[in-house]
């Protein structure tokens, strides 16, 4: 194993770090979307807003803000100033996370770079990481917006689009962060390695991504609030008017039934593809690190399954619903980390 210059391997902590906060992010905007918590404020203001309001005065304002928007006067009528505070300190929390997130990467950013400790390879990747930042950011906005019209709830499309930028985002600094810390080897001639996992892990992690953005049309459209019993769904394998709506593919992404149905198919075709690749690498010559990344990666797909199992048959509590939520970028950094390996191999 080649070990990484003591300059890469500050670099990956620092990162391993930006991702550890976009985990808290991703988890933290899960509760947010779990308490109907994201449409309590009304304005943005990405460069100022950092503090929250102060004084009586101060949140009766963002209240009174609150009230002219259609989630209030359709949904929250009878909310309290009280409770209105609770929802609002949620989304609070979502959003100035979300700074620190850039303060994070851009201090130790300048510092890197003024020590001239970047090289010119890591350079691009960093400043993309930057970028994609501040796109996530516009998105989340742009999600905000949809609600706060005439339908009082956010597009499950737009929710959608920011739950998988902000795991792309994830998933691109902890690639750059693994590959910092454990840099790859040069190749013998000749195919060493183990062929099927070093195609099929990355396949099965490009699954894992896509059972991750299912949950978000789920979860956009309240679609674990039905059907709350397994394997069946309302007494049968496939549940009726799948296809009720026009044109066809609607029903994938806006049909409650076949939304739920799709999140468990590939839920289940996960578990199963990635038991098959972990019971083949067992008889394959694999390193320690490979096969350790192996086992973690099967143990979180299975312990993923009973999380979501268990939060649709108690009608999504929040702590449950927010620890499926957090398996699932947990699931998807073990497949990344055995993908890795292998490639390494």
């Amino acid at each position: 194993m080649i070990s990484a210059p003591k300059k890469e391997r500050a670099i990956a902590v620092w990162l391993f770090i930006i991702c550890a906060m976009i985990f808290a992010m991703v988890l933290l905007g899960g509760v947010t979307r779990l308490t109907h918590s994201g449409l309590s404020m009304v304005e943005w203001r990405p460069l100022f807003g950092i503090l929250p309001p102060i004084g009586e005065a101060a949140w009766q304002l963002v209240f009174e803000q609150y009230q002219q928007f259609p989630e209030y006067q359709k949904i929250n009528f009878a909310l309290t100033q009280a409770e209105f505070k609770r929802i609002f300190l949620f989304e609070y929390s979502h959003r100035v996370l979300g700074r620190a997130i850039g303060v994070v990467f851009a201090v130790p950013f300048l510092y890197f770079l003024l020590r001239r400790r970047i090289s010119w390879r890591l350079a691009p990747r960093l400043g993309v990481m930057f970028v994609l930042g501040g796109l996530q950011g516009l998105l989340g906005w742009y999600m905000v917006q949809s609600g706060l019209v005439d339908r009082p709830d956010v597009s499950a499309y737009r929710l959608t689009a920011h739950l998988g930028l902000a795991v792309l985002i994830y998933g691109y600094i902890f690639w750059t962060a693994l590959g910092l810390l454990a840099p790859q080897p040069q190749q013998a001639s000749g195919d060493s390695g183990w062929r099927l996992g070093r195609i099929g892990a990355p396949v099965l992690t490009a699954l894992v991504f896509l059972t991750l953005l299912s949950g978000g049309f789920v979860a956009g459209n309240d679609a674990g609030l039905a059907y709350n019993s397994f394997p069946l769904m309302d007494g049968r394998f496939v549940p009726e008017d799948i296809f009720r709506l026009e044109p066809w593919w609607r029903n994938f992404f806006e049909n409650l039934p076949l939304v739920q149905l799709d999140h468990r198919l590939l839920a289940l075709l996960t578990v199963f593809a990635t038991l098959a690749l972990w019971l083949a690498g067992l008889r394959a010559p694999l390193g320690a690190g490979a096969r350790q990344a192996f086992h973690v990666w099967v143990a979180m797909v299975m312990l993923q399954l009973g999380l979501g199992i268990a939060t649709l048959l108690l009608f999504v509590p929040v702590p449950l619903g927010a620890a499926h939520q957090a398996g699932a970028l947990l699931t998807f950094s073990a497949a990344l980390w055995s993908s890795h390996a292998l490639r390494r191999e």
